[in-house]
C-alpha cells in the first residue's frame, strides 16, 4: 500500500487539484472495506472541493454503493467495439445539412493513360484516376497490377517497415473476380481492380487486426469493417494491412518504426503511418487512414500524399478500433485530391452500425466552379501562430550554467540546441506557407483574413480524448497488459491512460460544454466561408479536430539543398533537404465537395503531388 501521508503530501507539492478529487479517494480506498470520512475529507483537501466535515457522513453510503457499481461494470468485460449510450453531434441547431445525392462527376481520363508501359511497376505511382482508365478499357488487368504491387510492398517493406500482414490470398482471388466482372460487363466504378491497403485498425475477416501493439499481434476479428465491405462492393483489391502506431499513437509499432520513404532515417509520422508511407513509395493505388487528433494530417504531410480527414460522422467506424467516440474519424490517403474524392464516396455514409454518421450527401463535381467559392485564411497561423498566454515564471530562479551538474549542464545544452533548431526550422518552412498564399492569389482566389476562436481553452478540451481512450482501453490499464506496449514514456498511452483515469465526470462535461461553445463559434465562420486555407499544424489542428470539421492535406513543395540538416535527436515534422512540406484546406461541416475542388485546382496549378521519392 502506498503511504497515504506521502501520496497527499506528494500531490499537494505539485499542484494537482480538481482533477484528482474521484481517483484520490479511491485510490485512498484501494483494499479498504469502505470509503471513511477521514478518506473523503483528505481527498477534498487535495482536489481543494470545500465539503464541510458534518456533510461528510451524508455522503458516505453513496460513495460506497458506486465502488461496488464501478465493479459489476467491470466484470461485464466490454469489448472496444461496445461504443457509450451517447451520440456526437457537431452540428449546431439552425445549421441545414444537404442530403439529395447526385451522380458523381469525375474528370475527363488523361490522356498519357493510353499506352501501357513495357514495366508495369511504372505505373507504381499513377493515380486513382489514371488506374481506373486503364482497368476499364482494360489495357491493365486487376490481377497484374495486384501482383506488381504485392511484389513492390514486399521488396519495399524491408526498408519501410509499413506493412503488418500481407494479404495475398484475399487480394489475388478479388483480382481474378474483378477481371472476370469487367470481362461480363459488370463494372464497379473508378475503383474497380485497384489494390489498396487498409490501417490495421479496420477489421478484415480471416487476418490479425493488431492494432500495431504488442499484446494484441495475434488479435482476430470476425467481421469485415463498414468501410472494407464497401471498397470489396467497389471492386477495389485490399493487398495488405498497414502499420499504425500502437493503439494508434505514432509511427512506433510493435515490429519497429515505420519510415518516411523520403528520409529512411525518419518516421513517417503517425498514426496512419503504414497507409502514408505505402501510398508514397508507390505500393498502393491508395490507402484508409484514420485521424482522431491529427493521425491524417501529420504523415500525409511528412510523406508528401493528399490526405482527406473528412467531417466527423461522415464516413461509419463500424469495425474499426475506437480510441475516442466524439473524435475518431475514417478517410482516405491517396496521390491527389480527386482520388481522395473517389473513394470518399465509396465510403461515406450512414451503415446501421455506428450511429454518429448523418445521411449527408457527398456529390463530386470535377467541374466545380471553385472561383466563385467564399475563401478566407489564417493569417495568424501563417504569421507563427496565434497569441500564446505569458508563461508562469518558475518558483525557484534557474540556476547559472557555472552551478548546474554535467547532466543538468547537457540537458541544458540539448534543450538550447531544439529550440535553436525548431527556430531555424520554422523560419525556413514559412517560404512555403508564404508561397502558397501568393499562389492562390495568382490563380484568382480571393482570400479574406480570418481568426477562429483562439480564447477558448481548446487545450483543457482536448483532455476529452485522453478520457474517452483511457475507457475504451480500460482493461488494459487495471490488468497491467499496457506493459505490453512498445512506448512507456509520459507522453504514451499506458501514462496518459493512468493519468486520465483522475478526470471527474463532472469535468468532463464541462469541457464538452467548452465544446459546444467552440463549435458554434465555429458555425459562424463557416456561414461565412466554404473553405479555410490554413498551415497544416497549429492550434487549427486541435479546434478542427474537436469540432468534427473536414480538412484536406496537400503536399505544398520540397525542401532545397539550402535546408536545415535532418538530426534524429531533433527532427520533430521536420525532414530535412528534399522532404516535402504540405498545405491545408479545411470546408464546412459535410462541405467535402467544394473543399475537395478548390484543393484540386490548387494541386493541379502546382503540381507538387507528381513527385515521388527515389528508392
Amino acid at each position: 500500500m502506498v503511504d497515504r501521508r506521502l501520496f497527499l503530501t506528494t500531490a499537494s507539492r505539485f499542484g494537482l487539484g480538481a482533477t484528482l478529487f474521484p481517483g484520490a479517494l479511491y485510490a485512498l480506498a484501494q483494499g479498504q472495506a469502505a470509503v471513511t470520512k477521514d478518506m473523503v475529507l483528505q481527498a477534498a483537501a487535495i482536489a481543494d472541493v470545500p465539503i464541510p466535515a458534518e456533510d461528510v457522513d451524508a455522503m458516505l453510503n453513496t460513495l460506497n454503493s458506486r465502488r461496488g457499481g464501478y465493479e459489476a461494470i467491470y466484470k461485464l468485460g466490454m469489448a472496444n467495439s461496445v461504443a457509450p449510450a451517447y451520440d456526437f453531434d457537431p452540428v449546431p441547431s439552425g445549421i441545414r445539412i444537404d442530403t439529395v445525392r447526385k451522380p458523381m462527376r469525375i474528370s475527363a481520363a488523361a490522356v498519357h493513360t493510353s499506352a501501357v508501359p513495357k514495366n508495369l511497376e511504372d505505373l507504381c505511382f499513377s493515380t486513382v484516376r489514371e488506374l481506373a482508365t486503364l482497368v476499364r478499357t482494360r489495357k491493365v488487368s486487376s490481377l497484374d497490377l495486384t501482383q506488381m504491387y504485392i511484389a513492390r510492398l514486399k521488396r519495399l517493406d524491408p526498408q519501410l517497415l509499413c506493412t503488418i500482414t500481407v494479404t495475398e490470398d484475399r487480394a489475388l482471388a478479388q483480382a481474378k473476380q474483378a477481371d472476370r466482372d469487367l470481362a461480363a460487363g459488370k463494372y464497379h466504378g473508378p475503383l474497380h481492380g485497384l489494390p489498396w491497403g487498409a490501417k490495421d485498425l479496420l477489421a478484415v475477416k480471416g487476418y490479425p487486426t493488431t492494432w500495431g501493439a504488442g499484446g494484441f499481434e495475434h488479435q482476430m476479428i470476425d467481421e469485415d469493417a463498414t468501410v472494407v465491405q464497401r471498397l470489396d462492393k467497389a471492386g477495389a483489391v485490399l493487398i495488405a494491412k498497414l502499420t499504425l502506431g500502437a493503439l494508434a499513437q505514432g509511427d512506433h509499432w510493435y515490429g519497429g518504426i515505420t519510415r518516411n520513404p523520403w528520409n529512411l532515417q525518419q518516421g513517417s509520422s503517425g498514426s496512419s503511418a503504414g497507409p502514408a508511407s505505402a501510398t508514397s513509395a508507390g505500393c498502393v493505388a491508395f490507402s484508409i487512414g484514420s485521424e482522431t487528433l491529427g493521425s491524417i494530417s501529420s504523415p500525409s504531410t511528412r510523406c508528401g500524399v493528399t490526405g482527406l480527414r473528412p467531417s466527423f460522422g461522415r464516413v461509419p467506424r463500424t469495425g474499426a478500433m475506437a480510441l475516442s467516440w466524439t473524435m475518431d474519424k475514417l478517410g482516405p490517403i491517396c496521390r491527389s485530391v480527386e482520388d481522395c474524392a473517389i473513394v470518399l464516396d465509396a465510403i461515406q455514409g450512414p451503415d446501421g452500425g455506428d450511429r454518429m454518421v448523418r445521411a449527408a450527401s457527398f456529390n463530386w463535381d470535377a467541374e466545380l466552379d471553385w472561383r466563385k467559392l467564399k475563401v478566407g485564411y489564417l493569417k495568424q497561423e501563417f504569421e507563427g501562430g496565434p497569441p500564446r498566454p505569458a508563461p508562469v515564471a518558475p518558483a525557484t530562479p534557474p540556476k547559472p550554467d557555472s552551478l548546474l551538474t554535467p547532466e543538468e549542464l547537457k540537458e541544458h545544452e540539448d534543450s538550447r540546441r531544439f529550440r535553436e533548431l525548431q527556430r531555424q526550422t520554422s523560419q525556413y518552412d514559412r517560404q512555403f506557407n508564404d508561397a502558397g498564399v501568393a499562389k492562390l492569389r495568382a490563380m484568382g482566389v480571393k482570400l479574406e483574413e480570418v481568426a477562429l476562436p483562439y480564447d477558448l481553452p481548446w487545450s483543457a478540451m482536448s483532455a476529452l480524448l485522453n478520457a474517452e481512450a483511457a475507457a475504451a482501453f480500460d482493461d488494459l490499464t487495471r490488468s497491467g497488459r499496457d506493459k505490453l506496449l512498445t512506448g512507456q514514456a509520459p507522453n504514451d498511452w499506458p501514462n496518459i491512460f493512468r493519468a486520465a483515469r483522475f478526470m471527474p465526470a463532472v469535468e468532463y462535461i464541462q469541457a464538452n460544454r467548452a465544446r459546444m461553445l467552440g463549435i458554434q463559434a465555429m458555425a459562424t465562420i463557416f456561414d461565412t466561408y466554404d473553405v479555410v486555407v490554413t498551415p497544416t499544424f497549429g492550434l487549427q489542428l486541435t479546434i478542427t479536430n474537436l469540432t468534427g470539421h473536414p480538412a484536406l492535406i496537400v503536399p505544398n513543395g520540397f525542401r532545397g539543398s539550402d535546408a536545415p540538416a535532418y538530426t534524429t535527436d531533433f527532427g520533430g515534422n521536420y525532414g530535412g533537404p528534399g522532404t516535402p512540406v504540405s498545405l491545408t484546406f479545411l470546408g464546412k461541416l459535410y462541405g467535402e465537395a467544394p473543399l475537395l475542388a478548390l484543393g484540386r485546382a490548387y494541386q493541379e496549378a502546382t503540381g507538387f503531388h507528381r513527385k515521388h521519392p527515389t528508392l
